[in-house]
């Protein structure tokens, strides 16, 4: 499962948590986590890396919106999430975005 979904009681928000597996990742030593959610920042902190090689982080998204992200791998190669709610054309490149709705 890519990511984790839950939805807060006391505000509307869910908590989200992003994975990217060790397949996906290839041999990278730090995966970002990049998107609407942080206007496309790049020198965000990079997500944290498991024993088993996958990559991680949550964060905190406000619900009933649809967020593009992707991940950056070693600051140089964009990886869509495989298993994203959906993908929509990337308006500078003729790849896709990955999104995710909460």
């Amino acid at each position: 499962m890519p990511f984790k979904k839950t939805y807060l009681k006391s505000k509307p928000e869910c908590k989200v948590t992003f994975k990217i597996t060790a397949e996906q990742a290839g041999n990278a030593e730090q995966v970002k986590l990049i998107g609407e959610f942080n206007d496309w920042a790049t020198d965000v902190s990079p997500m944290r890396r498991l024993k088993s090689g996958d990559f991680t982080q949550t964060i905190n998204l406000p619900a009933n919106h649809k967020y593009a992200f992707r991940y950056l791998i070693n600051d140089t190669t964009w990886e869509n999430d495989w298993q994203a709610d959906e993908y929509q054309p990337n308006e500078l490149t003729f790849d896709e975005n990955s999104v995710i709705a909460v």
